[in-house]
């Protein structure tokens, strides 16, 4: 579903005290294979290049290098035919605070040129898939983080996507909705959804995904199931794998 290819993307970075630009590279030549229905998860320390990986596969970003293919479509050139394909659920809440919850389901549903009537079957399906059918004429504001983190899943599924983003899905959540969110992307992914998902905790890798990609100083180290690393490099747990691979900690 998802193919990168040699993928690179360089920041202006300033000037040297030679007055010559600075360039500095975020992702270096990053490739991956990612397969329909796979929930497949992005590790590394801060500054690794997960989140600009994630931007440029959802047209946040231009690579300066680089191919993106999805589902057999390359990016370059077919960039709104793309966007029907994806769903975003961002690491930081974004809806509009002063609408309801309903309300914004409805904004997003139009952004999206649905019909009235699928608007509103499409809406009622999925604020019940994540359990917040009874929060519909609710403020946004009045929800809790877990919520609105469901909501934001809800959002992003609202045209059917067949490939779904997830930047820190569970951040800042206690560990009681964080396996509830769990629960979502596993029935998403029995559904046939390709899921991507960068994380800073250890252990929603290993209860998650089939594959674990590790990136650090932008460039991609292995690629292997939580298992596989374990077994490859003779160690306990992913997280003892991490720490080798990288020499950094990560927060469980």
């Amino acid at each position: 579903m998802i193919e990168v290819e040699n993928l690179v993307k360089d920041f202006y970075d300033g000037k040297d005290k030679d007055n010559k630009n600075v360039i500095k590279r975020a992702v270096d030549g990053l490739n991956l294979k990612i397969g329909k229905g796979e929930v497949f998860g992005l590790l590394g320390p801060n500054g690794a290049g997960k989140t600009t990986t994630i931007k440029m596969l959802t047209m946040l970003t231009a690579p300066t290098e680089g191919k993106i293919i999805y589902d057999g479509i390359p990016l370059k050139g077919n960039e709104s035919k793309i966007k029907r394909l994806i769903g975003v659920v961002p690491q930081y809440i974004n809806f509009d605070q002063d609408l309801r919850v309903g309300e914004n389901m409805e904004l997003h549903a139009r952004l999206h040129h649905m019909g009235s009537t699928e608007r509103k079957e499409r809406i009622a399906e999925l604020l019940n898939y994540v359990e917040l059918a009874d929060t519909v004429n609710e403020n946004v504001r009045s929800l809790s983080g877990g919520m609105k983190r469901r909501l934001l899943i809800a959002r992003a599924l609202i045209h059917r996507p067949k490939i779904l983003f997830m930047d820190e899905p569970t951040v800042a959540l206690d560990p009681q909705v964080r396996r509830r969110i769990w629960g979502l992307i596993r029935q998403m992914a029995r559904e046939g959804v390709t899921v991507l998902l960068t994380t800073h905790y250890i252990e929603e890798a290993e209860e998650l995904c089939q594959r674990v990609a590790i990136m650090n100083k932008g460039k991609l180290i292995d690629i292997d199931t939580p298992k596989g690393f374990c077994e490859k490099h003779n160690k306990p747990n992913l997280e003892e794998v991490f720490i080798h691979l990288t020499g950094n900690k990560i927060k469980r």
